[in-house]
């Protein structure tokens, strides 16, 4: 089941942004999840822990898609995307709405 976190990457831009890949089109944005400990086969990382990331993105950090981007450049991008996400939620009133949830 979506979380207020993950249903909030609905619209918005993405926030990994990797260029020259990135569609900036927030009609196919999806919350990322990005790895973690926590994270297995079958098991995603909290719903905190991602980004807002549009279809092409979101494939290349899932390794879906291979690019010529060197993988320390994708794991920065992706890492930047997670704190703009982070300060978007917590801005908004999602994160504490999500807190609430919990």
């Amino acid at each position: 089941m979506a979380s207020i976190l993950t249903k909030a990457a609905r619209g918005k831009g993405c926030t990994i942004q990797l260029h020259p890949y990135c569609n900036s089109n927030p009609e196919t944005t999806v919350f990322c999840h990005a790895p973690s400990s926590r994270k297995g086969w079958g098991i995603k990382s909290p719903d905190w822990w991602g980004a807002f990331g549009c279809s092409d993105c979101h494939d290349i950090v899932d390794g879906r898609r291979k690019v010529d981007i060197p993988k320390a450049e994708i794991d920065r991008c992706f890492t930047r995307g997670i704190f703009q996400t982070m300060a978007i939620q917590i801005e908004s009133g999602d994160f504490e709405k999500w807190l609430k949830s919990q």
